[in-house]
């Protein structure tokens, strides 16, 4: 079984991981500036806010953020960092859920695209990020690529992660395009935490084909936010779709 709310707040307190992995500086700096150029001086969006791993650095480069989020365990993490007049919120979720006003820039990062389970709650939340979005305004989303040429046939788990204290797994269901991750962390005793999620992977052909169906169409697309080139060994991509101008 997985659970129904892996976000909780055991999650939310142990989310960020200050100068390493996903919060290393370069990184960050990578996503913000990508980020605050394609807003162009006006509003961004950011589905599935977390605890702010990207809008409150981009709220400090001058870059106004409103954000959607389901949990309100992270949101109340984000409350640490800054206060509901920088950064407003609402709870809801972000393939419905609506923000006041519009907005130059909506983005979608690190895969939390694929926490939502169907392709037709995916197509929702482009057309909930078309719905937020002046014309000419960007949908930036960043997602993994499946790697399914890890799993010889008959087997269905792989292990993506093996670190001092962690291994992360994967079991897939190929038919349906369901991943389920595994994270064990551990110590040197014999206990071990475990947090789980289920997602649903999306090749990039089908990214693009639910952009076209909601009306965007693909400006640019590389394999990080350093603009690296995409190739087919690339693990990741950054995608960014526009509205046209009317």
């Amino acid at each position: 079984m997985i659970p129904s709310d892996p976000w909780d707040s055991e999650t939310a307190r142990s989310y960020d991981t200050p100068g390493t992995g996903m919060f290393a500086p370069e990184l960050l700096g990578q996503t913000v500036d990508l980020l605050a150029a394609l807003a162009g001086g006006g509003r961004a969006l950011e589905f599935a806010i977390g605890t702010g791993r990207i809008a409150v650095p981009l709220h400090e480069r001058g870059v106004p953020v409103t954000g959607i989020e389901l949990s309100t365990a992270m949101i109340d993490e984000l409350r640490t960092k800054v206060g509901e007049t920088e950064i407003p919120v609402i709870v809801g979720d972000m393939a419905r859920a609506s923000a006041p006003g519009s907005f130059s820039l909506v983005y979608l990062i690190y895969n939390t695209i694929t926490n939502l389970l169907t392709q037709r709650e995916q197509v929702a939340c482009f057309r909930n990020a078309a719905r937020h979005l002046e014309a000419g305004g960007c949908f930036v989303v960043e997602l993994g690529v499946p790697d399914l040429r890890k799993l010889p046939p008959g087997q269905t788990a792989v292990v993506f992660a093996d670190e001092p204290g962690y291994i992360g797994l994967d079991t897939y269901d190929v038919l349906n395009q369901r991943v389920v991750s595994h994270h064990f962390r551990f110590g040197d005793g014999r206990q071990a935490k475990l947090m789980r999620s289920a997602h649903r992977y999306i090749w990039p052909t089908e990214l693009d084909l639910m952009a076209e169906l909601t009306g965007f169409e693909l400006e640019e697309r590389s394999a990080d936010w350093a603009g690296t080139p995409l190739t087919a060994e690339s693990g990741s991509q950054v995608s960014v779709y526009r509205l046209p101008a009317r």
